[in-house]
């Protein structure tokens, strides 16, 4: 995080814990204005990875499993970054900006990933770098941030992973029950117009009321803790765009065609309810609750809910779910409700 920036951010009423915007007083409160108001928060708690140079498309083609040739000016997109062995090393959003590819990362998976996608290099004319300092990240959502934040940026996408930019900042508009846009903004000036502009009717909030909304829009994260965990499709990429069937060879991109084609799938990702007083990390196991033994899953991400316990992302097998009945530690933990995803699992 830029020094100026945070020092904007802390006399704006932030409460930081290393460089990350964790609330502004009342992070419950947060949480449930966050699920139905107007709200806008930093989002440092992203790394930006950034490549460029003349192979720089073909490159990350040839390592992500998206189609990186559809990504233009008014394009972006979800992927992931696979093991030979077809899990999921990493998952981000990646979009154009000049000619430049950016990959919006969780700020602890940069580094390894930086590190990883180096050795790749070879001979290829392209330059991958921490870019993290050179845009600062924002995320805007709810019911009225079309017109308030339309009000300072003018015209904004409408498509959900549409893309619009001007010199000053990128617009990304992104999945949720309401309008939710991700900004980069390319100078501080800009930044502290916009939120200053959202800050009249709408309200800050900080990390954890954002990956609310992330796990509501039914958006996996990959974290350190589920790293090599997951094939693409058992944390549904395949059903948020995440993943492409026609595209060139990419490492594990092998694996994840045969189970798309050839394989039955034995575990997705579930949108759940856990009423438990107990923190929740990404890796947690989940079990069948007559049975303590055998994991059946294991939490992609959660985080508390306004209405009480935790939402999360959990992948769990098919044949446990349809039972109903699981548990976060077998038979005296916490029992897993199922809720609905915004989008529908394919036949």
């Amino acid at each position: 995080m830029k020094a100026d920036w945070r020092t904007f951010l802390v006399e704006s009423g932030a409460e930081l814990d290393c460089n990350l915007v964790m609330h502004y007083g009342n992070p419950g409160q947060e949480l449930s204005v966050a699920l139905t108001g107007n709200v806008f928060a930093d989002l440092s708690h992203y790394g930006l990875l950034s490549a460029h140079g003349d192979d720089a498309l073909n490159f990350l083609q040839s390592q992500f499993s998206n189609d990186l040739r559809l990504v233009d000016d008014n394009t972006s997109q979800l992927s992931a970054y696979c093991s030979p062995k077809g899990r999921m090393l990493a998952s981000f959003r990646v979009f154009r900006r000049g000619d430049t590819y950016y990959c919006r990362i969780p700020a602890e998976l940069l580094e390894p990933v930086l590190e990883r996608l180096h050795i790749y290099v070879m001979q290829a004319s392209v330059t991958l770098e921490d870019a993290s300092e050179a845009l600062i990240r924002m995320g805007v959502s709810g019911p009225d941030v079309v017109e308030e934040l339309g009000a300072v940026v003018g015209a904004l996408p409408e498509q959900n992973n549409s893309a619009i930019h001007s010199d000053d900042m990128t617009v990304i508009r992104v999945p949720g029950e309401h309008p939710r846009f991700e900004l980069y903004l390319a100078t501080l000036e800009m930044a502290k117009k916009v939120w200053d502009t959202l800050n009249v009717r709408c309200a800050p909030v900080g990390i954890n009321a954002w990956k609310l909304l992330e796990i509501e829009a039914g958006l996996p994260t990959i974290y350190p803790q589920t790293v090599d965990l997951f094939v693409p499709q058992m944390a549904n990429m395949q059903l948020v765009e995440g993943v492409s069937f026609k595209k060139g060879c990419y490492p594990g991109q092998e694996i994840v065609a045969r189970m798309q084609y050839l394989g039955k799938l034995k575990r997705r990702m579930y949108l759940v309810r856990i009423e438990t007083d107990a923190a929740l990390e990404p890796g947690d196991e989940l079990f069948e609750c007559a049975d303590a033994e055998q994991s059946v899953g294991r939490i992609v991400d959660a985080q508390l809910h306004p209405d009480g316990g935790y939402a999360a992302l959990a992948v769990i097998q098919i044949s446990s779910a349809a039972g109903g009945d699981i548990c976060l530690q077998g038979r005296d933990g916490a029992n897993v409700r199922f809720d609905s995803l915004p989008y529908s699992f394919e036949d």
